[in-house]
């Protein structure tokens, strides 16, 4: 994940008290943050709060005589990457249509050589007040991109679309939106997390896996402008933004989900810890001691990427091998085994539910060790290879149903 220089603009709203804790997340990201108010924030958040979070001075006013220039409102646009205004309230977003610089924010929008983000925040008669979403269709024909809103609870008691996205939704947009496309057009299905085969009523088999590797190659897939189908298992975390995810308990469950997406995918990630094994012999009620231990009786379940790989029209399969021993020798083996042309290895013991991760890429061309780094950049780094490989692939563009 590159380090990113933001601006970020928080204008008057309520939710100014969100962007506090957005500048916490992309600090912590290793970003560089320059925050920058309107004279309205200050009533809501003071600059001392956000020049503590980001370890860099707040700008408050057009006539900040900190720059020797005198011109804050050109040379802080021109030192960043991208500028997020968030919240964007409804004065803000129509000043921004109008082109007008009456304050820092907006001069600096006018006079900005980067890309401009906005998160609008507001009541939801405000959001839909005819003006107010002409001035955001302006501002979308002008380039500048939208984040939200989101809907739900607000300030004033009322429900409904208004509100400004958590900031942990802005931090993962904004990732996406410096990702290539490399994977634009292309329907991805991965599946993510344990999978839980049932002894009894309460009971079960499943592993330690928390479904954070699949999740951050769901998110880093459709940060590359793929469609992503998420087939999780139970993890407890929240489906990523713009994916559409479906959740299942069992092998089996997991098995015909994917067996149900797959005729309209173009690449199969199978990430999944997939138990080897369900119980027969399952007790529809909680299984009382008796002196005597339960005889459990287990089957296989179905192999979900073997499956998948072996279909007439299979999409490209990326399979995960996790072993605790003999990594290399194991991984390759079930790659040729399973004939699938990506897989990736980690030692399990140091992968599952952790943050962090060490992978290798085994493909034709050999072996692509990968540094230690935390899961999303491990995604990313996986996206990326994946990527080059189906450009030099023969998969057909689209596919379709019969």
């Amino acid at each position: 994940m590159s380090v990113r220089r933001i601006l970020l603009g928080v204008t008057g709203g309520v939710a100014a008290y969100k962007s506090a804790e957005l500048v916490r997340l992309w600090i912590k990201a290793g970003h560089e943050v320059t925050v920058v108010m309107s004279e309205a924030a200050c009533r809501f958040v003071t600059p001392l709060t956000f020049q503590a979070l980001s370890g860099r001075p707040v700008y408050t006013t057009l006539w900040d005589d900190r720059p020797q220039n005198g011109m804050a409102h050109i040379d802080l646009s021109r030192a960043a990457d991208v500028f997020v205004i968030a919240p964007a309230t409804a004065d803000c977003l129509a000043r921004l249509a109008q082109g007008r610089c009456d304050d820092l924010i907006t001069t600096l929008a006018a006079a900005r050589t980067c890309p401009l983000v906005v998160a609008p925040a507001m009541n939801r008669q405000m959001w839909e007040n005819p003006p107010n979403l002409r001035n955001v269709r302006q501002l979308i024909e002008d380039g500048v991109t939208v984040f939200g809103p989101g809907t739900g609870s607000q300030a004033c008691g009322e429900t409904g679309p208004g509100r400004m996205l958590e900031p942990e939704e802005i931090a993962e947009r904004l990732e996406g939106f410096f990702t290539p496309k490399r994977l634009a057009g292309k329907r991805v299905l991965l599946t993510a997390g344990p999978t839980f085969e049932p002894i009894d009523a309460v009971r079960g088999i499943t592993n330690t896996s928390s479904g954070k590797m699949g999740y951050a190659l769901a998110r880093a897939c459709r940060d590359a402008g793929a469609q992503v189908t998420l087939v999780s298992g139970p993890t407890g975390m929240p489906a990523p933004v713009e994916v559409s995810r479906i959740d299942v308990q069992t092998a089996q469950d997991m098995h015909h989900a994917v067996l149900s997406q797959v005729v309209n995918a173009d690449i199969f990630i199978g990430v999944a810890a997939v138990a080897d094994y369900h119980v027969v012999n399952k007790s529809e009620q909680k299984l009382k001691k008796t002196g005597k231990a339960p005889v459990i009786e287990l089957a296989e379940n179905p192999d979900i990427l073997a499956t998948v790989a072996s279909l007439p029209a299979a999409p490209f399969c990326v399979g995960f091998a996790a072993e605790s021993h003999n990594l290399l020798d194991f991984a390759e083996a079930k790659r040729r085994r399973k004939n699938v042309p990506l897989l990736v290895a980690n030692l399990a013991q140091q992968a599952m539910g952790a943050d962090a991760n060490e992978v290798t890429l085994l493909d034709d061309a050999g072996i692509h060790p990968l540094p230690v780094m935390g899961k999303d950049a491990v995604a990313h780094a996986i996206v990326r290879h994946l990527a080059s490989l189906i450009e030099t692939s023969t998969i057909p563009s689209e596919r379709t149903t019969e």
